[in-house]
């Protein structure tokens, strides 16, 4: 007896603590965040089929695995008397270490965000959004459970693990020995009350309502324990409880892939749910794309384009992508080859019929058919975008909110499709205070001669909208694109034109908008000004020259046309790039007083020490008029309050 203690003392339930994250979390799960509590169902059984897709993949990659892949499923027991409906798959399962990370641990990069922006929410309609945006499934399980047992097995492997939780903080997990391959998913259910939408889920009619909704579509089978009427109870009582046979299962999902029925016999209904299980969104998507190709090389596409940008859109490690499979068979998750950067916020699934099953990233990456396949979809994708802009303005506005920042990428990243991008994107512009405009819309307004679409880049429209460059555009009524996402940018210095029109930035090079051309007298009265500005603010202009594009501030700040603008070098450095110094040249207003003031001042006494400080003064209006950042605030602070006190 001695010798079994250790053994006995390792078998004990050790207690854990959640991390603080998902103890908050289920805190917000189990009290009723999302109404609809059905749909804890749903992300059980798709975590059952990932599982099960995931067994598949390793056989194929692993021929010395020792699994039982010979009657896949999904498996759902109900006991009314217990109060309990377990969801049980003999998939891939999961270690112990696995069971503590995926389960006992949120390891999503943004969690805490979401948790603040969903304590922020104000209604439950803004709490269903931002739950859908994060892979939370298993979670569900307490909205309509007290306790929750786990108990699984990896593939390959003979020891065990059971988990168990009543959502308030801590879980216990131990080993087991004789815990069959999968996973089995125990919920200890709470009583039924249709106030709070708590359903009795250990009703047979309730499930398979369930499972026919939301997972018709599973590709394995997903059975449910026939239960005994009363009189088959009956008779059974009557026999040797020895002789009694196993539950009888039947299979309650149709099984048939979506993007293999033909169209007319999908729901939308059926779209949406498809949807949500593949992105585990619990929005609808805003548009359905599907394609078939035949010939060559063949294959099937349902994609989806969601409704609502995820959180993680914009952050390095998020996952990207479109399901592969091969001839029905799951090969991977968010296969990035097949879908570019810039469209990665697209869901779906694409099952190719002549790609090998045991084919890796690496050679999905140099794959001819892998390539030409996302060709069609990037064009495809752009296609449908370019429907909706032109069908139905509403669903673009949303799109656009969404994911036009992301789109604009593929401006830079994709030079074959840059025409079809820009003619699928929309700016904010100064003819518009509300909606954006599309660049098609924007050349049919263009004045007669003009030849530049003009635009000005910046942190946000108020900054761009009261910078002295665009005086001149406003006075004479030209339109001007408000630019003021960081992509931006970069963009606009890359793309040649659009429609034979090219892009010209207010704030770089010389405008020329016909009629306001310095006079020769103006340039011979100012030559001696300029070029003594020119000298005195060396250190940080290039130049100082008059202006034809002020028309009530005494100065501006602008670039030559290759320079790089104040908000790319500041992004640069941000990144913690060295920078050279770009010198900018400084343009005068010569109709302003303080300019034709400082002109008189200077003809008068060229050797008066506080002009120079005026010329400091004008370069560091001009600065901070564009939301530039001055070089030495102090010191600027200090010379407008002398000035302050002599005016007084």
């Amino acid at each position: 007896m001695a010798q079994e203690a250790p053994a006995q003392e390792a078998a004990q339930p050790e207690t854990l603590e959640f991390q603080s994250e998902a103890r908050q979390l289920l805190q917000l799960m189990i009290h009723s965040i999302y109404s609809n509590k059905d749909i804890f169902l749903r992300e059980l059984i798709s975590n059952a089929s990932d599982a099960l897709d995931k067994l598949r993949l390793e056989t194929y990659r692993d021929k010395d695995l020792e699994a039982d892949t010979a009657d896949l499923h999904v498996e759902l027991t109900l006991d009314k008397d217990a109060r309990t409906l377990t969801v049980r798959d003999n998939g891939i399962g999961m270690s112990r270490d696995d069971v503590v990370n995926l389960i006992g641990t949120i390891a999503k990069s943004g969690t805490a965000e979401f948790l603040r922006k969903l304590k922020e929410s104000q209604d439950a309609a803004g709490s269903q959004d931002l739950i859908g945006q994060f892979g939370v499934g298993f979670y569900s399980s307490f909205m309509v459970a007290d306790k929750v047992t786990l108990t699984t097995r990896k593939a390959g492997t003979t020891d065990g693990v059971r988990w168990e939780s009543e959502g308030e903080g801590t879980y216990t997990i131990e080993p087991v020995a004789d815990a069959p391959q999968g996973t089995a998913v125990t919920l200890h259910l709470k009583p039924a009350d249709d106030e709070d939408h708590l359903f009795d889920y250990t009703s047979e009619w309730k499930v398979r309502e369930i499972v026919k909704r939301y997972s018709d579509f599973i590709t394995w089978p997903v059975r449910m324990a026939k239960q005994a009427s009363p009189l088959d109870a009956a008779e059974e009582g009557t026999e040797g409880s020895e002789e009694r046979n196993e539950p009888e299962f039947e299979t309650v999902n149709s099984r048939k892939a979506l993007w293999a029925r033909p169209s007319s016999e999908v729901s939308d209904e059926e779209y949406q749910e498809f949807y949500k299980h593949i992105s585990h969104d619990w929005n609808n998507a805003l548009e359905t794309v599907r394609m078939q190709a035949e010939g060559t090389f063949e294959y099937q596409a349902l994609l989806f384009i969601p409704s609502q940008a995820p959180m993680d859109l914009f952050m390095r490690d998020a996952k990207r992508g479109v399901q592969l499979y091969v001839k029905r068979v799951f090969i991977m998750d968010d296969c990035e080859a097949l879908m570019p950067n810039y469209l990665r916020f697209v869901k779906g699934v694409v099952d190719a019929q002549d790609l090998s099953l045991n084919v890796s990233r690496e050679i999905l990456q140099q794959d001819r058919q892998i390539r030409a396949i996302r060709r069609r979809l990037e064009k495809k994708i752009l296609s449908t975008i370019k429907t909706m802009m032109t069908e139905d303005a509403e669903k673009y506005a949303t799109f656009w909110r969404e994911f036009g920042r992301a789109v604009k990428e593929g401006l830079l990243d994709d030079p074959e499709n840059r025409s079809a991008i820009l003619d699928i994107s929309s700016f904010a512009s100064t003819h518009h205070a509300e909606k954006p405009t599309s660049l098609r819309d924007y050349v049919s307004r263009m004045k007669e001669g003009q030849e530049h679409i003009y635009y000005l880049t910046g942190e946000s429209r108020t900054v761009i909208e009261n910078s002295p460059h665009l005086e001149a555009f406003r006075a004479k009524g030209y339109e001007v694109l408000i630019l003021t996402d960081p992509v931006d940018e970069m963009w606009v210095d890359g793309v040649g034109g659009f429609e034979e029109k090219s892009f010209q930035s207010v704030a770089k090079g010389e405008v020329d908008l016909g009629g306001d051309e310095t006079s020769d007298e103006q340039k011979a009265e100012y030559e001696d000004l300029l070029k003594w500005m020119s000298a005195t603010l060396t250190d940080s202009v290039k130049e100082v020259r008059l202006s034809s594009r002020l028309t009530t501030s005494p100065s501006c700040i602008v670039g030559d046309s290759g320079d790089m603008t104040p908000t790319l070098e500041k992004m640069y450095r941000a990144m913690g790039q060295e920078m050279p110094q770009i010198k900018r040249v400084l343009e005068l207003n010569p109709e302003h007083a303080l300019v034709t003031g400082l002109r008189k001042a200077f003809a008068e006494n060229p050797a008066d020490g506080s002009l120079a400080e005026t010329a400091e003064l004008l370069h560091g209006m001009a600065l901070l008029a564009e939301g530039g950042e001055l070089a030495d605030p102090g010191r600027f602070l200090k010379l407008v309050a002398d000035r302050a006190a002599k005016a007084l």
